[in-house]
């Protein structure tokens, strides 16, 4: 829904738009871990609705992690590997 505003903001500052887009994507799924439509609905299928809370607790520190670990990941590919975007590069002939 916010790629092409995402892609914009990469292309001002000058940085992967391609990667900028990934890693909302990859964010985006990670924010699934902690919903609480999808919780709910899982707590619901394996029996235990009404023990969302403590489904939420277990699950928010793996979250974290996988997020702290993806913006790492990502920082360390646009600016420490510099990564740019696929289509803009050109081959050697």
């Amino acid at each position: 829904m916010f790629a092409a505003f995402q892609n914009g903001v990469a292309e001002r500052l000058a940085i992967s738009g391609v990667m900028v887009v990934a890693l909302q994507a990859v964010r985006a799924a990670a924010g699934n871990m902690i919903a609480i439509h999808n919780v709910v609905a899982a707590s619901a299928t394996v029996g235990l609705l009404g023990r969302e809370g403590s489904t939420l607790r277990k699950t928010i520190l793996p979250t974290l992690y996988y997020l702290i670990m993806i913006g790492l990941l990502g920082l360390l590919a646009i600016y420490g590997l510099g990564v740019t975007d696929p289509l803009l590069t050109t081959a050697a002939p």
